[in-house]
């Protein structure tokens, strides 16, 4: 107690003294005028900082537009619900655009772009030419969403909402998408051929790839899971069934029947990814790889003998419960890729074009 009087009086008599030097010189010590100053200067410099760290680090959020555009999912739901029941294959050509997105760059709607006088796009990449599709489907939703949000939804966010309600609308797993990506202003041909995996990459190549991005082996074959529903094209599988051992006889037989093995005849013909179901989201497509029914090399590399990989080939084809689980969280962390947040990237009028 002593102390603190002490302190109290040692307070009590350097207020005096300031006070009694006010009186003297008649005169404040410092002038209103240059404390306002300064704390207004303060105040702009931390409302400065601030506001750059927020537009600069924002973060992806399953409500981003709750209160901008609280109509955005049932739009894309119903044009994309629409879109499938006109085309089941369409649901995978969905699906397949927004991993041929993210695995470029991140998930910033850059496959969306038409080529220009100043980028060469990722339409005409090896991955996707002459295979990417979906592209109106996404306009039709751009434009759907423009009429009541205008300028509020980018196209990125549009193709990973599309890619999930594809998904689910086939029978697969719902997850709540995060949302907030903002739309490149670039694209790149040499970043599609040299980011998306190669129908022919062997596992290693596989791996590498994944985990360029952040994803696991685990996430490696839970995403690939996703050939349970589409088709392929002849030109991308007809290597295997030709020339491969490790394929069942009569699978290859019957995929033969529609692919020649001459290059450059019946390239285009279709064959499905899924023998059994591919037009339904499940997991036949694991029982088929342990049957040695992959359609491409890099489908049956997942599940070969002594491989790391098999045992989750396995445990999914005994287990759908879990395989849906971790698709959708596997979803989760690939929509996570380098997304453009902030004042970064824009918001397209158009999807195919910058503004």
């Amino acid at each position: 107690m002593e102390n603190v009087f002490r302190q109290s009086n040692a307070g009590k008599v350097g207020n005096d003294f300031q006070e009694n030097q006010f009186r003297q010189s008649n005169r404040p010590l410092v002038s209103m005028a240059s404390i306002v100053s300064c704390f207004s200067k303060f105040c702009l410099t931390l409302f400065l900082l601030v506001l750059f760290h927020g537009s600069t680090n924002a973060k992806l959020s399953t409500n981003f537009y709750s209160k901008s555009c609280p109509n955005l999912l049932p739009i894309v739901k119903f044009i994309v619900h629409s879109a499938i029941m006109k085309e089941a294959r369409m649901g995978a050509s969905l699906l397949r655009l927004f991993f041929h997105d993210c695995f470029v760059n991140g998930c910033d709607g850059s496959v969306l772009l038409d080529d220009t006088s100043s980028f060469i796009g990722e339409k005409n990449a090896a991955p996707n030419r002459n295979s990417a599709r979906g592209f109106n489907v996404v306009d039709d939703i751009k434009s759907a969403v423009e009429i009541v949000c205008p300028g509020v939804v980018s196209c990125a966010d549009i193709l990973a909402l599309s890619a999930r309600d594809s998904v689910t609308i086939l029978g697969g797993p719902y997850w709540d998408v995060k949302l907030g990506r903002r739309d490149a202003r670039t694209a790149s041909q040499a970043a599609a051929n040299n980011n998306i995996p190669s129908p022919s990459s062997n596992l290693n190549q596989l791996i590498s790839r994944f985990s360029a991005h952040g994803l696991s082996p685990w996430d490696l074959v839970a995403l690939s899971g996703g050939h349970t529903i589409g088709q392929a094209r002849c030109t991308t599988f007809r290597a295997r069934i030709y020339n491969e051992s490790n394929i069942d006889s009569s699978f290859a037989r019957t995929r033969q029947r529609n692919c020649p093995r001459a290059t450059g005849s019946g390239d285009n013909n279709l064959a499905p990814l899924d023998i059994h179901t591919p037009t339904y989201f499940d997991n036949s497509y694991f029982k088929n790889l342990i049957d040695r029914r992959g359609l491409f090399h890099s489908d049956q590399q997942l599940f070969i003998g002594g491989r790391s990989t098999d045992s989750i080939v396995r445990g999914y084809s005994n287990n759908p419960r879990s395989f849906r689980s971790d698709f959708a969280a596997a979803m989760i962390k690939m929509g996570d890729i380098s997304p453009l947040t902030g004042t970064k990237g824009e918001i397209r009028k158009n999807c195919r074009r910058v503004n």
